[in-house]
């Protein structure tokens, strides 16, 4: 058993070392997201002149857009170090006046998934975020006392892909919350591009954006597509990616020319099939599909909802027209069904 968890550690940190190759670490190399770069370069240059620590800052949206990379460009462009750790590893007081502690002046501590803190955890970064001090208990009963310890002014960076799910006074102390979007196809092939040049893969532009467009909007996906097209062609297509190449690639792996694979078709196909169009509950989806309640809201319904395959609705979830056309169904959703919602 420790050979079995030693082995993954090293595949674990493999993986980081290879997307960390491929990791912008600046705003030149960072395509898209045009509007949160601006607004946090003048956040960075404002901080720079009056000599202060970056403000606190919170980075949401869906997972792989780039809110790790983007926390590393500001701390580059600070000329700061930075700390990351994420939520769920944060267990104890303990542990993260260890972190606090052990920051200097003007560094950065990122959490990911910040919005796992449990609310202990929480209420010890309260005064930390403001007034840069931490108060410990020790020990326990009637003995019970707290000693208080002085901070380093530091930056806190938090990144969230379920922003709801932070608490109101946690929220509300950063100063600046920037929200990532999906990426358009040409930002998914700038940086496909990036991609193969350091990877040093032969590739074309048409099929560069064979892959982007299938990509899902998502930088991580498109990354990870982009290194089994590299695989495929090396072994099918004497290494070159071509618009030809790469359809066959993704094919093989049910993407298909619009971008949805094998669980995407398949939500749609049991909404349309098992449950005559909708309007279905989340529950009954998962159990029809044989996925986490989570995993479809969180990494399936966004996608298949922004492609106008799926609605929410205060009844449940609607195929829409796009999807009865798409499986070659005749009909449509019914009206009293159509109104979206605000959940």
């Amino acid at each position: 058993m420790p050979e079995e968890r030693f082995i993954t550690s090293e595949l674990a940190a493999r993986e980081e070392s290879f997307d960390a190759t491929l990791r912008p670490q600046c705003f030149e190399d960072f395509p898209g997201q045009e509007a949160v770069k601006e607004r946090l370069g003048i956040m960075v240059q404002a901080a720079q002149k009056r000599s202060d620590p970056l403000p606190h800052l919170l980075l949401s949206g869906p997972p792989g857009l780039g809110k790790t990379t983007l926390a590393h460009i500001v701390a580059n462009a600070c000329g700061a170090a930075i700390k990351a750790t994420s939520g769920p590893v944060i267990e104890k007081p303990g542990d993260l006046a260890g972190l606090l502690t052990g920051l200097e002046e003007g560094d950065v501590l990122f959490i990911d998934e910040i919005h796992r803190l449990s609310m202990t955890i929480e209420e010890y970064l309260y005064s930390a975020m403001e007034d840069f001090v931490i108060d410990i208990m020790l020990e326990q009963g009637a003995g019970a006392r707290s000693i208080r310890l002085d901070l380093a002014k530091f930056s806190l960076i938090g990144a969230t892909t379920r922003q709801g799910k932070l608490s109101s006074p946690l929220r509300s102390r950063f100063p600046m919350s920037c929200r990532l979007d999906y990426y358009n196809s040409a930002d998914l092939t700038t940086i496909l591009q990036r991609s193969v040049g350091i990877l040093d893969v032969d590739a074309e532009e048409a099929g560069l954006s064979e892959i982007a467009r299938r990509s899902r909007g998502t930088p991580r996906i498109a990354n990870n597509l982009v290194r089994w097209v590299r695989d495929f062609a090396q072994v099918k297509a004497e290494g070159r990616i071509t618009e030809e190449v790469a359809d066959a690639a993704l094919k093989m792996l049910d993407i298909d020319v619009d971008g949805l694979d094998e669980m995407d078709n398949r939500i749609l196909e049991a909404v349309l099939h098992k449950f005559g169009g909708g309007p279905v509950g989340l529950k009954n989806l998962a159990v029809a599909v044989s996925e986490e309640t989570e995993t479809i809201e969180d990494v399936y319904e966004p996608f298949l909802i922004q492609e106008g395959y799926l609605m929410r609705t205060p009844q449940g979830r609607v195929a829409t027209q796009k999807a009865y056309e798409r499986f070659g169904i005749e009909g449509g959703p019914k009206a009293d069904t159509v109104q979206p919602s605000l959940f």
